[in-house]
């Protein structure tokens, strides 16, 4: 591989001997699983406060409301006449109409069964839920189905400014738990390998141990984005787990140079569900320091669906990964 040119005048690498698939250099001996499950344990220890990410911002409006379910529970969403988001339960209080099939009238939502009224001032059986939009995601807080110490907002990571930068958010649902997206993200490894037609040369030049310091349990790595079989753009990335159902990619160095690319596993079915279901929603924020990038932003609505459609190639893959995952995991061994 020619050399890397990080930052420079040109972002793409060419690759003057390209290594072969089945040529690379394996990574299941620094794969080992007691790291990637003592990094999933400590993820999981960390507190997320109660918060859920139920959505893009940009899929709640004044107009229609947004229904979804979080771990067994129907969650309804609108937008008031300021733009602030309203949640709160998914059945109405009346007859238990589904609220997401209702209407939005003035910030307020309107039962269709019977016109019974709802708003963030709540009313006897229906109360809101805190929510939270940070601008890129729409989060809700259960209290009751986290079981917690509440706190007042998510833990959001640092992000580039919305300014300079261009976002999409992709979902998909996948039969397995949350642990299980989380753990796929914490094996960095198997990107080249199993996603060859996105990852090449990557190599993890750090990876935290089992009693990793807090400011020091993240996982390293240089690779190369793949435009061609020859042209790549090489970046290193460092990947943490904020909270139990989060992880980020930092883009550190490289090309778009401070993008993020936040994973978070929203459960769909309550915990210990024998067929359990979970989202995952993937926000990807680009940004770039080339004068070029101000172009990119004025076409952001036609590069969104290639950004989704990017996420979406590389989740059908890793989504069977966590099913699979899953189903190795909760099967009894045979006899």
């Amino acid at each position: 591989m020619g050399q890397r040119k990080r930052g420079g005048r040109f972002p793409l690498t060419f690759r003057r001997h390209p290594v072969a698939w089945e040529r690379q250099r394996p990574t299941w001996r620094e794969a080992r699983p007691a790291l990637i499950e003592s990094a999933l344990e400590r993820a999981q220890s960390r507190p997320s406060g109660n918060w859920y990410v139920v959505g893009a911002s940009n899929e709640v409006s004044t107009r229609a409301p947004l229904g979804r379910t979080v771990a067994g529970r129907e969650i309804v969403l609108w937008r008031d006449p300021d733009g602030e988001v309203v949640a709160g339960p998914g059945a109405c209080p009346h007859l238990g109409a589904p609220l997401k099939d209702s209407s939005v009238r003035c910030g307020v939502l309107v039962c269709h069964w019977h016109g019974m009224a709802l708003s963030s001032k709540g009313v006897a059986g229906w109360q809101p839920l805190p929510a939270h939009d940070d601008g890129v995601l729409v989060w809700v807080r259960l209290d009751a189905t986290g079981a917690e110490q509440p706190l007042r907002n998510p833990v959001i990571p640092v992000r580039p400014n919305p300014a300079q930068s261009v976002s999409a958010v992709y979902t998909g649902l996948g039969r397995c738990e949350p642990a299980d997206i989380v753990a796929n993200r914490l094996d960095p490894w198997h990107g080249a390998w199993f996603h060859p037609y996105s990852f090449v040369d990557l190599q993890v030049a750090e990876s935290p141990e089992a009693n990793a310091d807090p400011a020091d349990d993240a996982f390293v790595v240089d690779v190369s984005f793949r435009l061609t079989e020859r042209l790549v753009v090489p970046v290193r990335a460092v990947f943490t787990a904020p909270d139990p159902r989060t992880v980020v990619m930092h883009i550190t160095d490289g090309e778009e140079q401070n993008s993020v690319v936040e994973t978070h596993a929203t459960p769909l079915t309550p915990q210990g569900h024998g067929s359990p279901r979970t989202a995952v929603v993937e926000a990807v924020i680009a940004t770039s320091h080339r004068p070029g990038f101000v172009i990119a932003r004025r076409a952001a609505p036609l590069l969104r669906p290639l950004m989704r459609a990017v996420a979406a190639r590389l989740w059908t893959d890793d989504l069977a990964y966590a099913e699979r995952r899953w189903r190795m995991r909760s099967q009894p061994p045979p006899h």
